[in-house]
């Protein structure tokens, strides 16, 4: 069965980390720190955040990630896109009994319906951008210093 996995989240964790820095660049250790993960997840989310144009990387002394667009105008599906593979929802692992009349129509029946349900969670997740996130984090960071 697939599902979202967690590259979501980290992709998104990462893309904010880095609006935090206002254009200044992070090592994947520095955001792998942040989110208590491993470096290597951290740098394979990133290359595909990269290869869809969302981040950049420098090599060398003082390198590290950085964004390539504003944060703006990157959205949480942007980062949803990147990095996850095929639906959230799907059908059976094994095709259900075509002797059952549930088991002949089921599927194609939950087809429409997660086809619906992707479809709004693409939605919500276009409606938040990374700038979106980041004024939340500064809020909440400031009412926890108050």
């Amino acid at each position: 069965m697939a599902g979202l996995s967690s590259r979501s989240a980290v992709a998104i964790h990462a893309l904010t980390m880095l609006a935090f820095r206002d254009g200044g660049s992070l090592t994947s250790g520095e955001i792998a720190d942040s989110l208590a993960s491993n470096p290597v997840l951290v740098r394979r989310v990133l290359g595909r955040l990269r290869d869809t144009g969302l981040v950049r990387s420098t090599e060398g002394r003082g390198g590290g990630w950085s964004l390539a667009r504003a944060p703006r105008d990157i959205t949480l599906r942007d980062a949803y896109a990147a990095v996850e593979d095929g639906p959230v929802l799907a059908r059976h692992a094994h095709p259900p009994s075509d002797a059952c009349a549930v088991g002949r129509h089921i599927g194609d029946l939950l087809d429409v319906e997660f086809q619906h349900a992707e479809r709004a969670l693409e939605e919500r997740l276009a409606r938040t951008t990374v700038a979106d996130l980041l004024r939340r984090v500064r809020t909440a960071e400031h009412a926890r210093e108050e």
